[in-house]
């Protein structure tokens, strides 16, 4: 089979994560690796021996040979480089939030769908083996009816104002940081999981750190530093440290998250817990390969990861037996396999979030930020559940 071909468009902590999930995927090349930094593309492509770099994405377009692109720079570029990647006839994997307004989306989603192009957005937290796992209990009515969804998405990296990131920055990041960051993942998950849809919601965001010493030079996602006065300058900030929401599901499903980038301690928690009319599950993304499951009248249990044991539908989830633990970085190769298979199959349905899906995400955050400014509750537009039933 001849190899699918495609280039890395950005060389920061995403770009390193695609880059080597993609080494982990059957018949496909990382061919080119663009950033604005000739340097360190070059310093990122010595270490997966890819010699061939660009400073300018257009060149990497107007390459015949390259089949697919992975968008990976910061929030405010991936429009108008999926919009282009899309024009010159690519396949596009996009870093979520597929773009920084409603209006971009919608013209990403139509623009795919007339080129019949495989487009993604890499909502890649639904690719745990538990979460799958979860999915199917709730599609098989093991849970009976969901009557409340609940969690949090907390983290600590920007906990001191003298932390800072591009996603701070509105220009770079957008309207909303906390939300679109990391909130799009647990609203994706939770519909995701249950099938079922916000309707509308309530919310009320905080920024904790009206300014924060930016520094003088770049810092990587995640990157610790300490830096001394002379090394930063003091920048205002405009998008949320920290959202709480509680939303309206289906007919009668009620739910709340919270969402934090200030959370002492918490590394990476994305923590979900749905309760049903049967029993309950619950799943913490710092502790990946286990899932509870809670009963009324009976010892609750908690389930360690093994394929023999999961669901039919879940088992293609997880590539190792029990034991062996399947992470983050699993969960790319997991999203990535069934991308560029679907590249392979044209006629077959994707078993991923489509640029529909992104485009669904920010409704509900633009939702999140009017029902801030308004004090008030906000319906979320419809899902468009036949042009994603795949997704």
């Amino acid at each position: 089979m001849k190899p699918i071909r495609t280039a890395i468009i950005g060389t920061g902590f995403m770009g390193r994560v695609h880059l080597e999930a993609l080494r982990r995927v059957e018949f496909v090349e990382a061919a080119v690796i663009a950033g604005i930094n000739a340097e360190a593309a070059r310093r990122l492509g010595a270490g997966f021996s890819i010699s061939t770099i660009a400073t300018d994405y257009h060149d990497v377009l107007r390459d015949s040979a390259i089949d697919a692109v992975h968008i990976c720079t910061p929030n405010a570029q991936h429009f108008p480089m999926a919009k282009d990647a899309l024009q010159a006839g690519k396949h596009v994997l996009s870093e979520k939030p597929l773009a920084t307004t409603v209006a971009e989306a919608e013209e990403l989603v139509s623009l795919a769908a007339r080129q019949g192009l495989r487009n993604c957005v890499c909502h890649n937290l639904r690719y745990y083996p538990m979460v799958q796992q979860m999915r199917r209990l709730c599609e098989a009515g093991d849970l009976g009816e969901i009557l409340v969804v609940q969690g949090t998405y907390s983290q600590d990296w920007l906990l001191y104002d003298t932390d800072w990131n591009w996603r701070v920055d509105s220009k770079a990041g957008g309207p909303s940081r906390v939300m679109a960051d990391i909130g799009s993942h647990w609203f994706d998950m939770a519909e995701h999981v249950t099938g079922l849809r916000l309707t509308s919601l309530c919310a009320d965001l905080q920024t904790f750190h009206p300014t924060r010493k930016q520094p003088k030079h770049a810092v990587e996602t995640f990157a610790n530093q300490l830096l001394r006065p002379e090394d930063y300058l003091e920048t205002p900030v405009h998008t949320e440290d920290f959202g709480a929401v509680i939303f309206r599901m289906g007919a009668r499903t009620r739910g709340s998250v919270t969402a934090s980038q200030v959370s002492a301690g918490r590394k990476n928690r994305l923590s979900i817990e749905i309760y049903g009319t049967r029993s309950s599950v619950a799943w913490d993304q710092e502790r990946p390969d286990e899932l509870w499951a809670g009963h009324r009248d009976a010892a609750n249990q908690i389930f360690v990861k093994d394929p023999s044991l999961l669901k039919p539908e879940a088992r293609s989830y997880a590539d190792l037996p029990g034991g062996h633990s399947e992470g983050y970085d699993d969960t790319f190769k997991q999203l990535f396999r069934r991308f560029y298979a679907s590249i392979g199959a044209p006629d077959g349905a994707p078993e991923y979030p489509q640029f529909v899906d992104g485009l669904r995400q920010l409704r509900i955050i633009g939702a999140a930020l009017e029902s801030h400014r308004t004090r008030g509750w906000v319906d979320v537009p419809a899902f468009s559940p036949a042009v994603a039933a795949h997704s």
